[in-house]
């Protein structure tokens, strides 16, 4: 009985051993993981509007302001025009033209822009701000045309205007300027730009937007802020996809899946994307001028009928040739947000952010979801991947048409429209 208990015990022995040993291993490894992961977020790189730096080269740009507003006057009112004003100022009436389109809002937004448009006149910069009477109502109880684009039949039995085809026109609607200022001929005289500003209802500064544009000392096809209304959480999933096409996997920092963005924002370098959009971005005009010129779109309504639907600020990196040369970026440097509370947050004054602690269930999160949900996103890769081959393969057979859609990584399995209040998923 000894001689069996003896190699038992032995071998008892040699396992307690091994486990001490990888629990020490496996103690160290994780301490010094805790320690790497804490000491990461670096200070933000910013470009101070009174260096000479900045003077010299951003000062130089010519900017068209694009924005486009929907029941957003308290934004409006408490920051956002404020801070036009400022750029207005800073880089001089001249170098700027700006393009506001108001879509039926039911709050007082058209009285904020029509204050804000009286400002701009005492400054004496060029501008074109359109209020629109037609509310969501009225564009969707309308009876559209039997072939117009950007409605679908939707399970309710009726045709919808969707959602992206209607915010892509209305971009497209403040784009117009750009090119009748290049050509017109009233005597006031040819304007070209260097740059294009798309500003969302954020909160923003001067030193955000000089920031953002002095990128890669400006080489970039487009390069976009990061956004937040709820922090820790990102706002724009929508439109914001990393260097391979994916989605972010954690709306929490540092979001991506692909190892080249994520590195990237753990070190708060500028960011490669495949698309981003996120609160404010600038994108260089050259595409805009170009004959066809780069517009905003939605995927096809035929596709959209395999329950697909995809940003048009995704979209338009797609369509953007520039982006394959260039690149498009994410600076981390720039955080803009929708409300006080949150800009308190992600810009405080009394310590960086993110947190260590939120550094460290940042970073542990993402690694959870990327070693757990792979499945979950090969399912949703093969979904969307699945209806575009099948809307391929309909559009040949039925309308001998070869029909491509280069944006499948801006694609969700979702349909949506335009409602009176808003918009819906149907």
């Amino acid at each position: 009985m000894r001689m069996l208990l003896y190699p038992i015990r032995r071998l008892w022995h040699l396992c307690r051993s091994w486990i001490r040993l990888v629990t020490f291993l496996l103690f160290i490894v994780l301490s010094i993981d805790f320690l790497l992961t804490i000491s990461l977020n670096p200070p933000l790189t910013r470009v101070s509007t009174s260096s000479t730096s900045s003077d010299n080269i951003i000062r130089k740009d010519r900017i068209f302001i694009a924005s486009i507003h929907w029941n957003n006057e308290l934004i409006i009112r408490s920051h956002w025009s404020a801070a036009v004003l400022d750029l207005v100022r800073y880089f001089g009436t001249d170098n700027v033209y700006i393009s506001i389109i108001e879509s039926g809002s039911w709050d007082n937004t058209k009285n904020s822009l029509r204050d804000l448009d009286m400002e701009l006149e005492k400054l004496g910069v060029e501008r074109s701000i359109e209020i629109l009477e037609s509310t969501h109502k009225d564009e969707v109880e309308r009876i559209p045309e039997s072939n117009e684009e950007g409605w679908i039949w939707t399970s309710k039995g009726k045709k919808e205007l969707r959602r992206i085809p209607y915010l892509a026109k209305l971009r497209n609607r403040a784009m117009e300027k750009l090119k009748q200022l290049a050509e017109r001929t009233d005597g006031q005289g040819k304007r070209s730009f260097d740059k294009i500003l798309w500003l969302n209802d954020v909160i923003f500064t001067i030193e955000d937007v000089v920031t953002l544009i002095a990128t890669r000392d400006g080489n970039y096809a487009a390069a976009c802020s990061i956004d937040f209304s709820n922090p820790p959480l990102f706002y724009d999933t929508f439109a914001l996809r990393d260097i391979s096409g994916e989605k972010p996997i954690t709306q929490t920092w540092p979001f991506f899946l692909v190892a080249e963005s994520r590195n990237a924002i753990k070190s708060s370098s500028p960011v490669p994307v495949k698309s981003c959009w996120n609160g404010i971005v600038v994108f260089q005009a050259d595409p805009f001028y170009k004959n066809p010129s780069l517009r905003f779109r939605g995927i096809p309504d035929s596709l959209a009928l395999y329950h697909l639907e995809g940003s048009e600020c995704c979209l338009i990196h797609t369509d953007n040739k520039l982006s394959l040369t260039k690149g498009v970026w994410l600076n981390p440097n720039v955080r803009v947000s929708y409300n006080s509370k949150a800009d308190n947050i992600i810009n405080s004054k009394g310590g960086r952010w993110p947190s260590k602690r939120e550094i460290f269930k940042g970073i542990w999160s993402n690694r959870w979801v990327r070693w757990t949900r792979f499945l979950g996103r090969y399912t949703e890769r093969f979904v969307v991947e699945r209806r575009v081959r099948l809307w391929r393969n309909e559009m040949q057979q039925t309308k001998h048409a070869e029909v491509h859609e280069e944006g499948i990584h801006c694609l969700i399995n979702e349909m949506q429209v335009l409602v009176e209040n808003g918009w819906a998923h149907v």
